[in-house]
This record gives C-alpha cells, sequence and structure tokens, in this order.
C-alpha cells in the first residue's frame, strides 16, 4: 500500500513522541514492502536526505508560529496528497482535523490520531482552547477511523460523541547505552540521578518535580533534558526556581539521550495531560524505574509496573514519593525490572505494526470501524502483562542486590 504521514515536524525524530511513533512505524511498513511518505516541515528538521531508511520524506513550508505551524504546515501537505496516488494518509493531531474532508473528496482512506485532549495544555488560550474542541467533533466526521492511543481517550470520545476509535497503543524498544561522554560532560554518575524528558512546557510540569526535587535530601542530582519554543518565560522560571543540584542539558538525542536514560536511578513523569507519553513508554524499555502523576492514562500504561504520586496533591506528595524511592533503591531495581517486563508483554513495536498493517488492508476492504476493532482483537490481541507475585519479585531484588554485593 501507499501510506503517508502527516501533521508531524517530521523524521528523523528529534523533538516529540508523535515524531517518534511515525518513524519507528513508518520504517517497519517499508521493510513490510508498503511505500511510505513522511511530510517533513522545511524550518525544522536539519536532516536533507530525500529518504530516510527506506521512508520517502517530503519537505513542505509552513508558518514557524506556535498557533498556525501545525494547521499550515499540514494544509500544504493535504494539498499535495490531493494529487498524490495515496491509499491511506494518517494525520497527527486531532487539531487537523478539517484537512481530512479535503483527502477524503478524492477518494482517500483517512486515519486521524487525536493524541489526548490536546485543548488542556496550557500553552493553549481560550480561542485556541475552544478550536480543539470544536476539531474533536469535527474529527468524528471527518475519518474513516479515528486512533485513541490510551483507553481513557476511547472513553472519552465514547462518552462525548457516542463513537468508537480504535485502541494501538505506542510501542518501545528495548534497549541499552554505553559509550558516550554525555555524563561525564554533565559530572553525573550513574544511577546517581533522576530524569525528566520533555517539552519545557507548563502541562509537563516540570516546575513542579523542581519544587518537589528541592525539599528532597538527597546527594542526587535532578537532570532536565528537553527544551520548547515559544516558551522563553516559562523555562526562564524554571531555572529560577531550581537548587544547584539541578542539571538543564536541553535537547539530547540518539546515543546521548539512550546514554542518559540508561543509566539514571529513576524517571519521573510529572505531566498532568491524559493520553499515552510515548517518553513513558521509552524510559520503561530502558530498564528505568518510573514514578507517575496518578492520572488515568499514566495507570493504563504502567499498570502494577510503576510508581504514582497523587495529581491533586502532587507537589507534596511527589516530594514524599520521592524522598521515599531514593531512601529505598532495594524497591527502585524491583520497579527497573517490571517496568522492563511490562514493555516486553505489551508494547512491542511489531505487534503495534501488525495491528496497523491490518487496520490499513481492512480499511482498503471498507470494513466498518467496529468490525475492524474486533478483528484487531481476535487476531492480533494486545497480551496482558504475565503476572508477577510478591514472593518472586522480592526473590529477583535479593538475587540482584546480592550480585551486586
Amino acid at each position: 500500500m501507499k501510506i503517508a504521514f502527516m501533521g508531524i515536524r517530521g523524521i528523523p525524530a528529534s523533538y516529540s513522541g508523535f515524531e517518534t511513533f511515525v518513524e519507528q512505524l513508518a520504517k517497519r511498513l517499508v521493510r513490510r514492502g508498503h511505500e511510505v511518505t513522511v511530510y517533513n516541515r522545511s524550518t525544522f528538521v536539519l536532516y536533507r536526505g530525500r529518504t530516510y531508511l527506506g521512508v520517502r520524506l517530503l519537505r513542505l513550508p509552513t508558518l514557524p508560529t506556535k498557533h498556525l505551524d501545525s494547521i499550515v504546515h499540514t494544509l500544504f501537505c493535504s494539498i499535495h496528497a490531493f494529487f498524490s496516488p495515496y491509499d491511506i494518509v494518517y494525520i497527527c493531531g486531532v487539531g487537523n482535523s478539517p484537512l481530512a474532508f479535503l483527502l477524503r473528496l478524492r477518494g482517500t482512506k483517512v486515519i486521524i490520531n487525536v493524541d489526548g485532549a490536546d485543548w488542556m495544555r496550557a500553552k493553549w488560550k481560550y480561542w485556541a482552547k475552544q478550536y480543539l474542541r470544536l476539531c474533536e467533533w469535527i474529527a468524528t466526521r471527518s475519518a474513516d477511523v479515528i486512533i485513541a492511543d490510551a483507553q481513557v481517550i476511547q472513553d472519552r470520545y465514547r462518552e462525548l460523541f457516542g463513537i468508537e476509535t480504535l485502541f494501538i497503543p505506542y510501542g518501545a524498544n528495548i534497549r541499552k547505552h554505553e559509550g558516550s561522554d554525555v555524563l561525564e560532560r554533565f559530572g553525573l554518575q550513574s544511577r546517581g540521578y533522576l530524569l525528566f524528558v520533555g517539552r519545557l512546557v507548563p502541562e509537563n510540569s516540570a516546575h513542579t518535580l523542581i519544587r518537589a526535587f528541592s525539599q528532597v535530601e538527597t546527594n542526587m542530582k535532578l537532570v532536565i533534558v528537553g527544551d520548547a519554543p515559544y516558551s522563553d518565560e516559562y523555562k526562564t522560571s524554571l531555572k529560577d526556581q531550581a537548587c544547584s543540584r539541578v542539571i538543564f542539558t536541553g535537547y539530547l538525542f540518539g546515543e546521548e539521550y539512550q546514554e542518559i536514560s540508561s543509566n539514571a536511578y529513576m524517571f519521573v513523569l510529572a505531566s498532568g495531560v491524559d493520553g499515552t507519553r510515548p517518553v513513558l513508554l521509552d524510559q520503561m524499555a530502558f530498564g528505568n524505574a518510573v514514578l507517575v502523576r496518578n492520572t488515568p492514562a499514566n495507570l493504563e500504561v504502567v499498570g502494577q509496573s510503576g510508581a504514582t504520586f497523587d495529581h491533586q496533591d502532587d507537589e507534596r506528595d511527589l516530594a514524599l514519593k520521592l524522598q521515599y524511592l531514593v531512601e529505598h533503591p532495594e524497591q527502585v531495581i524491583a520497579l527497573r525490572m517490571a517496568a522492563e517486563e511490562r514493555v516486553r508483554a505489551k508494547y512491542s513495536w511489531e505487534k503495534v505494526t501488525d495491528r496497523y498493517e491490518l487496520l490499513y488492508s481492512e480499511m482498503m476492504k471498507g470494513t466498518p470501524s467496529e468490525e475492524i476493532a474486533r478483528h484487531l482483537e481476535d487476531q492480533i490481541p494486545l497480551e496482558p502483562r504475565q503476572k508477577t507475585t510478591e514472593d518472586s519479585v522480592l526473590l529477583k531484588v535479593l538475587q540482584e542486590v546480592a550480585a551486586d554485593g
């Protein structure tokens, strides 16, 4: 099949969850014999090759402003796609949903990944929030299929609009890495720091983590990996609040990102926006213990394999949980093993690709969404996490502690 992805900044992935998702899925679809095109924003992606890992790349312009960047680029992509023989167009981001009508006029099958409740993000002001909420309804009319990356998002669309979305989660790759100089460059010791990774925007709540960490009695450091355009004032406020043990690295990619992730004591996800966060799966796949805000989507991802802090009393409870976990490394070891085990069982990129490939095939046959959902569950079920008893977890902890001397 001929498949195109739009609505993202582009690949090679160097920014957020959508880019990572598209890169991981697109390269696997190419290996399976499909023709895949990804539209890149000319002002963002520095890579200038025409292909990447077998994926065709098309660079189109945009207006690089907070409110118009995505929709203007996706408009240009949609116009180009209208005159291209794609079988399937996959649009990322609910704010781009009005453009699906143009593609369906041509007879192209359109998928929209709505990516959680985007209107809740703090960066959007009143009218932008109202537009995004309207786009949720538009998506239910403009797309052939709506993808929910979390079951809590499925519930939201069922309750608000009375429609069934398809649940296909993101995947993760089990991997470790050593060999770069990133730890030495930032004065870090393996397992001697807590890790935050994400865009430095208010809804990701780096400020909550920084304030909570300042209350923790420990020699460990807090490493903040990430940056963001259009948020200079917020980034300045983070640095003003940070104590001397907080290190801001800016963006880290490739081997540096993998190494700083592989050596963390623990990863903390403070974000309050519901929806699956690919970075959480990424960190679990690195074998990191994870401490997450107890939102429904986060709980859905970690199951019993992660520690949580309270969504309402966030700063106080986060500080308490951080203090407890830095004082109980045996608990952190158990969480590391549980996180990696859960990723292996439920979040395989190959299984995610299997589900998308079956979805595309059924869409080309004209199968209704309700039947597609049944076929996905019947033919490629998501494996439930294998239950691990408290005794077996304790045994593994004791074995690892003994091995470490």
